[in-house]
């Protein structure tokens, strides 16, 4: 388990963490949001030990990071934005080295570098020097560094950054398959990956924690945020700028998205609030003025929605300097 208390970290009067409190729980993947300068760098870099808060504590399987630094660090696995590979070594003998920086014993060293690299899928590679590989090779070097000595937690800071398209669907195979043995932190901008991956999210604003929940309970507190119904999909016969005419006939329903869409046909977003389900109305009204009606579903706020409501108005900054 990883308990952060009332953490806090200040640089001068700029508090880049501010009163943040979460328990995370094995067994779990957690995604860490928030725009640059929110204070996802500076509270992972606290929960690994290479930051000292100015209030508050973390504790990482019950050690306190700050009074008992080389318990608490035995029990990370952390794979930094920049993966801490040495270039002219080989992937062997920098996971190797890693193992035996980790303190793993002498005897059991060889057995989990090749455990990892099995895992990682980088035994492939293991005789090849780190700088000639690729990125995503690289990536998963580090990652492979991470988990050596199966360490309970694991902090992936930007796992995915600057891969392409087919080798970020590898790194978030294989972070999936963390999962079952371990309490999995991960921060990324792509918040689509983060949907795709984590079991719940953190959403950070100026230093404070302003969600925390399933993308999809997330989504649907939004939805129903101030009495929002939540949002249709409608095709039409007919064109976008005639159905916002007459859509802008029923007061509990806004116009979200219109286009015309060729073939005489129209799509359209709509959001309706009130607990009255307005399919029915919609339908009759529609007819009654001559616009064929061609679909009507659901549709679903988006995480990058629920993002923007919830960090609205924040400034953006280096997060790096805070």
């Amino acid at each position: 388990m990883i308990e952060v208390s009332h953490l806090v970290k200040k640089y001068g009067d700029h508090p880049a963490v501010n009163d943040l409190s979460f328990v995370m729980e094995k067994g779990m993947i957690y995604g860490f949001l928030g725009a640059n300068g929110a204070g996802k760098s500076t509270t992972m870099n606290i929960m690994t030990g290479y930051l000292a808060a100015t209030e508050g504590e973390v504790r990482i399987e019950g050690f306190n990071v700050l009074k008992e630094p080389e318990k608490a660090k035995k029990a990370i696995g952390y794979l930094p934005e920049q993966p801490p590979v040495y270039p002219e070594m080989t992937v062997r003998e920098y996971l190797m080295f890693a193992a035996g920086l980790k303190q793993i014993p002498r005897k059991e060293q060889k057995a989990e570098v090749h455990r990892v690299m099995e895992k990682t899928a980088t035994a492939e590679v293991a005789g090849r020097l780190i700088q000639n590989l690729s990125k995503g090779y690289r990536q998963r070097v580090g990652l492979a560094q991470a988990i050596l000595g199966n360490p309970p937690v694991i902090i992936l800071d930007e796992p995915t950054v600057g891969l392409d398209p087919k080798q970020i669907l590898e790194i978030r195979e294989l972070i999936l398959s963390l999962r079952e043995e371990h309490i999995v932190l991960l921060s990324s901008h792509i918040l689509s990956e983060v949907a795709a991956v984590c079991d719940k999210i953190f959403i950070l604003s100026k230093g404070r924690l302003v969600a925390s929940d399933s993308t999809e309970n997330l989504v649907t507190r939004l939805e129903t945020k101030d009495g929002a119904g939540g949002r249709l999909e409608l095709w039409l016969k007919g064109t976008a700028e005639r159905a916002k005419e007459v859509l802008s006939l029923m007061a509990e329903v806004s116009v979200v998205e219109a286009a015309d869409k060729g073939r005489g046909e129209c799509r359209l977003i709509l959001e309706w609030r009130g607990k009255e389900d307005i399919r029915e109305k919609l339908f009759y009204l529609l007819a009654d003025k001559k616009l064929p009606m061609m679909k009507l579903s659901g549709e679903s706020r988006s995480l990058e929605e629920v993002f923007l409501e919830l960090t609205e108005g924040e400034v953006t900054e280096n997060e790096g300097n805070v």
